[in-house]
């Protein structure tokens, strides 16, 4: 359908926070129900500021193979969960952001403490660590992170 194709392409995505698990069965099993769970503190926290947004912020879960293969995803602020070897942008971000925190060397959260970047990456060495890592993600750096997703200056999307 030409119409629908012509949707596709003028998505706006200007509004999204993604928030990116892999593809892997074991990614499925075990990390997307932490994006869902980071998802719902997403939510809870923009409905106790949502006197004082300005813009409106839709966190969505989706695939590391769907972000990976869309470019315009790749400019929005994205929070990746799960490791390199379930996570093929956990794997890109490895080589690419900064280690600002590591516990244990068996949790890793990469992110910019100033919240310049917006791309975040946490995993642990296997769930429950992960899971540690996602309680220090929103107990330590949640806030400061929306607050900087929040009030984002970018150009408008053709």
């Amino acid at each position: 359908m030409p119409g629908e194709q012509e949707k596709i392409h003028r998505e706006d995505y200007s509004h999204l926070l993604l928030l990116v698990v892999g593809s892997h069965l074991r990614a499925e099993e075990a990390d997307r129900p932490l994006a869902y769970q980071l998802r719902d503190h997403i939510k809870t926290w923009l409905s106790e500021h949502s006197d004082v947004l300005n813009e409106s912020i839709e966190p969505v879960v989706c695939s590391d193979i769907w972000y990976l293969n869309n470019d315009r995803l790749q400019r929005r602020p994205t929070v990746c969960i799960g490791g390199p070897g379930v996570n093929a942008l956990s794997a890109f971000f490895a080589q690419h952001l900064p280690q600002d925190t590591s516990f244990d060397r068996q949790v890793v959260i990469q992110i910019d403490p100033d919240f310049t970047d917006l791309r975040v990456c946490l995993w642990g060495s296997d769930n429950e660590l992960t899971k540690k890592g996602l309680d220090v993600f929103i107990k330590q750096y949640l806030d400061g992170y929306l607050r900087a997703v929040a009030t984002q200056v970018e150009p408008k999307e053709d």
